[in-house]
C-alpha cells in the first residue's frame, strides 16, 4: 500500500530548528557536512542489518527498508544539484516526487544488503563533494520549480535535516514497536 505523499514545505526548517526531530540545520556548520553524512550512512547500514527491516510498523509509516532506500535517492538527487550548481549560474533544479520514486521503485521489495551499499557509496561520493567545496563555492545559488531558492550552504542545511530527521523517524517506529 503506498504511503500518503508528504506535500509539507519544509524550506524553513533552514532557518530553525525541527520540532519533530530536533535538528537545527540554521547552527550547521556546513564544513562539517561530510562527516555528519558519513556518520549518518553508518548508521543506515546498521539499521539495514536488523530483522525485518521490510516489514511496515502500520499502513502508513515506511519501513526501515524504505526509508533506507529514499536516503540514498536523496544523496544521488543531491549530488546531482550540487553539481548542477557548481557548473551553472542560478540553476533551476529537476523537479523530483519522492514519493512516485518509493513506489516505481518498489523500495520495500529491495535488497537491504545492496540498498546499504549503494547508499554508502552515494554517501561517499556527496561527502567528498562537499568536501572539495571552498569559500565563495558555499554561496552558489540553485533554484526549485516551487521558487524556492537556495545556496550551496542552504541546499547542505537543508538537505542534513532530511537524512538525520529519517533516522529520528526509524528511531521513533523502534521505540514503538518495543513498548
Amino acid at each position: 500500500m503506498p504511503i500518503t505523499p508528504d506535500t509539507k514545505n519544509w524550506t524553513w526548517v533552514i532557518a530553525r530548528r525541527c520540532p519533530e526531530c530536533g535538528f537545527d540545520a540554521s547552527t550547521l556548520d556546513v564544513v562539517t557536512l561530510p562527516a555528519l553524512i558519513r556518520r549518518n550512512a553508518s548508521v543506515w547500514t546498521t539499521v539495514l542489518a536488523g530483522a525485518g527491516v521490510a516489514n511496515r510498523p502500520d499502513d502508513s509509516t515506511w519501513s526501515h527498508l524504505e526509508y533506507a532506500a529514499h536516503v540514498r535517492d536523496v544523496l544521488r538527487v543531491y549530488r546531482a544539484r550540487v553539481a548542477l550548481m557548481m557548473t551553472e549560474d542560478d540553476p533551476l533544479y529537476q523537479n523530483w516526487d519522492q514519493d512516485a520514486t518509493a513506489v516505481d521503485d518498489n523500495y520495500g521489495a529491495q535488497n537491504p544488503a545492496v540498498v546499504a551499499e549503494e547508499l554508502t557509496v552515494a554517501a561517499e561520493a556527496l561527502a567528498a563533494d562537499f568536501a572539495r567545496l571552498r569559500g565563495d563555492d558555499w554561496n552558489r545559488p540553485g533554484r526549485r520549480s516551487d521558487g524556492a531558492q537556495f545556496t550551496i550552504a542552504t541546499l547542505g542545511a537543508y538537505f542534513a535535516h532530511d537524512i538525520e530527521h529519517h533516522l529520528v523517524d526509524v528511531g521513533r517506529e523502534l521505540v514503538q514497536s518495543t513498548s
